[in-house]
């Protein structure tokens, strides 16, 4: 029987022996990073364009859908001193479209004279969008207008009745009086006599 000694030597002997084999046989791993093959873009930074503060001397300002505080509804609101970045100007230059999060398209309108540029840029014109449709057409009952509008009766304007004809006068020559004395001629003459007869006293006196 072999000694239990020797059995455990020859054992730790070719367990090392294993070991080592394995050790050698083991290919050598070396981890390389892989190298871009391509070039790589250079990262600049690009002008974000106008920027637009709402007027310290207004609270809120409201903003539209639109280019127009009439034509369109309003979307919401600017607090006192907000910057917005702008985006484009309407076609008469009074409404200033911005980049507003939260509505249909994040764009909305300002009334120019509302905000300050605090960092210039060129904006594009925008032509206006469409403006919205009404959900409904109002309309009006005629029974219900007629109970309050009170009928109006027409009345028939009198006939009109051409004046008479203008009789202008004329006057006929006053055949009496060519065959009088005129008056004037009777007062002369008389005059006249009166005057001779002065003459022949005062010359009588003498």
């Amino acid at each position: 029987m072999t000694d239990p000694k020797k059995r455990l030597t020859a054992f730790l002997l070719m367990a090392c022996f294993g070991f080592l084999l394995t050790l050698y046989a083991s290919p050598e791993f070396t981890v390389v990073a892989q190298q871009p093959t391509g070039s790589i873009p250079t990262v600049t930074g690009t002008a974000t364009g106008m920027i637009v503060r709402v007027n310290l001397d207004l609270e809120i300002v409201n903003v539209y859908s639109g280019p127009s505080s009439y034509l369109y509804p309003s979307v919401g609101i600017l607090l006192v001193g907000q910057q917005v970045p702008a985006l484009g100007i309407s076609e008469d230059n009074n409404w200033i479209q911005v980049y507003y999060p939260g509505v249909p398209g994040s764009v909305a309108w300002v009334y120019g004279p509302y905000v300050t540029i605090i960092k210039t840029g060129r904006l594009p014109v925008i032509p206006a969008p469409n403006t919205p449709t009404p959900a409904s057409t109002p309309t009006i009952d005629p029974t219900l207008a007629a109970a309050f509008i009170a009928p109006v009766t027409p009345t028939r304007l009198p006939t009109f009745t051409p004046p008479p004809d203008l009789v202008v006068p004329t006057f006929l020559p006053n055949l009496d009086a060519a065959n009088r004395v005129p008056v004037g001629l009777i007062i002369i003459v008389l005059g006249f006599i009166g005057a001779f007869g002065t003459l022949i006293s005062f010359l009588r006196g003498r």
